[in-house]
């Protein structure tokens, strides 16, 4: 499974890029990002780690043969994925674009002279929420529940488990439907349509939609038990986790905090915690490994 999930990442790189890869001898497991800059060495994000190949100058060539390979050479059927600075490919891995935007009448038209790429690997950790999953519980209800962490420990990957378990059951928990908002196609992962991760049998996805839009788009027409969203942020994001609590159904999302403090210290947070909109936090460090839990509060 390793080399095929190996020769599933190298097959969309540049022949000079995925021979240089290839001979590195990378663990899938420990695979968290390639980045390709023109004229800059390939830099791997693996186990935690930096790794500069300084061997391996990017050229602009390899830049734009891994464009074509990611787009299947055809880069214009792409472009509503271009236009919001990432193209997802198969096996869930989403690469990230930079270059010269064009805009239109203020809105992204789309991302010409793509010189910067990040390749982010998607792994999929069944079990990692195995310890949260009876916590989130009171009885047959799941709580509302908020998990938090600084970028990079895990968060995604802790929801994306949780959904599974939560859509799934088991033999104390029925099953229940859950409605996805993915905003950026990270939880799901989708292709053409199709998550990319096991997100369970009973659970429905609304890939690269607005998370505000979509939670509302959810309870009006699939009827969930639960909705899932990652990263929530803006006011317009908690007035709509209000509107799907005032409808009768539960909230599991994820937001950026090093701690339940530092939380309450953002402007549009305060509020919400003070009306424990969410009566379940876990807090994520990356210490000891991503996906760490350091905390469980109780509201």
């Amino acid at each position: 499974m390793d080399n095929h999930r190996m020769l599933e990442i190298s097959r969309v790189l540049s022949q000079n890029i995925r021979n240089t890869l290839l001979m590195q001898n990378f663990s899938y497991d420990k695979l968290e990002e390639i980045r390709l800059r023109s004229n800059m060495p390939l830099i791997v994000r693996y186990d935690n780690s930096e790794v500069m190949i300084n061997k391996c100058i990017l050229s602009s060539d390899d830049i734009h043969e891994t464009l074509e390979l990611i787009s299947n050479h055809s880069l214009y059927a792409y472009e509503d994925d271009v236009r919001q600075g990432f193209i997802t490919i198969p096996g869930g891995h989403r690469v990230g674009l930079c270059g010269r935007v064009v805009t239109e009448n203020g809105r992204i038209k789309t991302i010409k002279h793509i010189s910067f790429m990040n390749i982010r690997i998607a792994h999929q950790v069944r079990g990692c929420a195995d310890s949260i999953y009876n916590f989130i519980h009171r009885e047959e209800k799941i709580e509302n529940t908020l998990i938090i962490s600084p970028p990079g420990c895990g968060k995604t990957t802790l929801l994306r488990d949780l959904i599974r378990q939560i859509s799934n059951g088991n033999s104390y928990y029925d099953g229940q439907t859950v409605g996805v908002v993915d905003e950026r196609s990270e939880i799901g992962a989708c292709y053409h349509g199709r998550p990319q991760n096991d997100l369970g049998i009973r659970t429905d996805v609304l890939d690269c939609c607005p998370k505000d839009i979509g939670m509302l788009m959810l309870i009006r027409s699939m009827s969930p038990k639960v909705i899932a969203v990652d990263e929530i942020a803006t006011m317009s994001d908690i007035e709509a986790v209000r509107y799907v609590l005032n409808c009768g159904c539960t909230i599991i999302g994820t937001a950026h905090a090093n701690n339940l403090k530092d939380l309450s210290e953002k402007p549009f947070f305060k509020e919400m915690l003070e009306e424990k909109l969410f009566r379940r936090i876990v807090t994520l460090t990356r210490k000891d490994g991503i996906g760490k839990i350091l905390e469980e509060v109780c509201l």
